[in-house]
This record gives structure tokens, sequence and C-alpha cells, in this order.
């Protein structure tokens, strides 16, 4: 006999009590084990498919019906970031708090209120409905989970897609892409009172960044807005009395098509020795006029989502089915102190997410 459907804010509670930083296989393990077991005690019927590297878990749960019937997935991952200064915090970031009808901590809003939402949905679910719920590990640093997982996810007969991630349970029809890039610099060491004898690849990178921000060929598109570049971390040099020989600084693009424009740009600048692609993930747009879109219970927004999601991965795999957003929690602040969601939205998403499967094709 199967359970009742988990108590959507006690589920996320506990989801936000297990710090699960992205590149931290081990505890992404185990809360990929504590979602399916949550998932599976109130809906036995659900199929377990597991990865099988260690190092890049994932779980896929379908129902146990006609394989050749599409099914509806729901995608989320487990990772979250790290809770940078705990100290700044007003409270634990993995006490999962429960007051003035927020839970608060890390992960909350990014994306364990949607993780929740979406395993009480399956859980009253028809047993014939043809459903599936996608767990994916490190998304944060590059969707690396639904890579891992995107061969499980192409053999399935999918006939759309949701993301539950935090839209304040607004459907979002698309985002753009990112490509991350390693840049490096090469110069030649010498001592810090004569810096002639040597070439300073520090001045050469930051020479670079000063261009990039005057010349880097940004473009735009009508929907998803312009691209973006971010110079987020900066390598260079070990002590001050020493020319530095190498630099490196690893730069968030935010893009439109495929980037590799931009990724022709640093390559050309004279001053660049290497550049390596860290992170190269398409840009997502489903069209509004979608017959399944237009019969969502929410009405699609009219903006894009401003960060990237597993969707990037799994559009390439899912016969081009319909792909949204659409999940509790508040975008301005994930990643940030004091993360937290509103309980009424994550238990507005598990019921919108159910009323969707109740009506998904049998």
């Amino acid at each position: 006999m199967s359970a009742p459907a988990p108590d959507v804010a006690e589920l996320t509670r506990e989801l936000v009590r297990v710090p699960t930083v992205s590149g931290d296989a081990a505890a992404q393990r185990g809360l990929l084990g504590l979602v399916t077991d949550a998932a599976t005690e109130a809906a036995p019927h659900l199929r377990r498919i597991e990865g099988p590297d260690r190092e890049q878990p994932w779980t896929l749960l379908t129902s146990a019906t006609d394989p050749a019937r599409p099914r509806l997935v729901i995608a989320c991952h487990v990772d979250t970031v790290p809770a940078s200064d705990p100290g700044g915090w007003s409270r634990d970031p993995f006490g999962a708090d429960l007051d003035g009808g927020r839970i608060w901590g890390r992960g909350a809003s990014d994306m364990k209120a949607g993780v929740a939402a979406a395993v009480a949905a399956l859980a009253v679910a028809d047993l014939e409905t043809p459903l599936a719920l996608l767990l994916t590990s490190d998304e944060e640093i590059g969707s690396r989970g639904a890579a891992a997982a995107a061969g499980a996810v192409a053999d399935l007969s999918v006939g759309a897609v949701i993301v539950p991630e935090a839209t304040g349970n607004r459907v979002v029809l698309g985002h753009r892409g990112a490509l991350w890039l390693a840049v490096r610099t090469r110069g030649v060491a010498a001592h810090g009172s004569t810096p002639e004898r040597g070439h300073n690849a520090l001045l050469d990178l930051v020479a670079v960044l000063g261009r990039a921000d005057r010349e880097l060929p940004l473009t735009s598109e009508p929907f998803l807005g312009a691209e973006t570049w971010n110079p987020g971390v900066l390598r260079g040099g070990t002590v001050p009395n020493v020319v530095p020989d190498r630099a490196e600084v690893l730069i968030d693009q935010r893009t439109v098509g495929t980037g590799a424009h931009l990724a022709a740009w640093w390559r050309a600048q004279a001053e660049v020795a290497e550049v390596d692609v860290l992170v190269d993930l398409p840009a997502v747009r489903t069209p509004a006029d979608d017959p399944w879109v237009a019969g969502l219970p929410v009405e699609a927004q009219a903006a894009p989502a401003t960060y990237f999601t597993d969707a990037s991965v799994l559009t390439a795999v899912t016969g081009g089915a319909p792909v949204v957003v659409w999940g509790p929690g508040t975008p301005a602040v994930m990643h940030a102190v004091d993360e937290h969601v509103e309980v009424v939205e994550a238990e507005q998403a598990a019921a919108a997410f159910a009323a969707v499967l109740a009506r998904w094709p049998r």
C-alpha cells in the first residue's frame, strides 16, 4: 500500500537541512536517495534508474506505463551553491527554519522547494499517467548531472518538460545559454625589482579585459535579450616581488546563439595564449503558441529567466518537446544570503503540477 503524499513544507525542510554543494558527489547521492525514497514510498509503482557514475550521480523515476507513450518529465537538480559567509546570515543556512510563512536556508528557492513540489505531485498522479522525475547533480556548475543522464532521457518518449526552478510559480519559456571560458596569458618571470627583464602576464590579461569591455561582440535576440559577460575569477602571480609569468580569468558569458563568435574573439587577441571551454550550454526557447503551453493553468511570461537550467541539456535529447521553467521560489534570493521560499508557493506549485499531470494524456 502506498503512503500518503509527503507534506511539501516538511519535505522541503528535510532537503534544506542536508548541505549538497555542487561538486560534493557523496552528499548529492545521499539526497538523491532521500528524494527517491520519499517518492517511491508514496508511489511504489515508480521504476528507478540510477546513473552508474558515482562522481556524477543522477536518478530517473518513471511510471510503469507503455514506453511508447509520451511522458511528462519534471526535471530537478539537488545541488546548491555554497552558503558563503555563514556569519552574514540571520539564521543557520542549513537550519531550515520555518518562520513567517517561509522556509529559510540554502537551496530553499534554488531548488529544493521545487523538488518537494514535484515529489508531492507525482505521489498523487494516476498510476497510468506516463510521467518521469529526473533528479540531477551539479547543475550549478554546468548541468553536469543532466549531461550524464542525457542518454537515459533520450531513451524516453518525451511529450513535455517542466523544470521547477524558482520563478514565483510563473511559467517561463526559456533562458539564455552559458559559455564559460578560462582565458590565459603567458609571460616571463623576473625579479620584482627589475620588471623590465620579464614580461608580466597579469598586465596582458588586464589589457585584454579592458578591451573586452569595449569590443567584445555581444549580440541580442528579441525574446532572450542581450548577451552579457562577467569576469568572475582572476588569478595571477605568486608573490609581490616576482613578475607573474602566467595569468588566468574565468569568464561567464550568457549567450543567445552558439557563443562561437565570443570564443573566437578571445582566441584572436594577441595577448591570449590559451582559451579553454569550461561550460557550453545552448539557449532555450519554447514557442508561446505551443498547444501544451497554451493549456497550462498559468499564463506564460513575456520575459525569459535570467539564469540557465538543465533545460539547456534536455532540449537536445527530448525531440523538440516543449520545455517550461516553472516553480516556487523567488529568483532574487537564489544564491543570496538568507535564501528562503514561501510555504504557500511550494504548496501551490505541488497543486499546479498535480493538476497538469491529471490532464496529461494517458
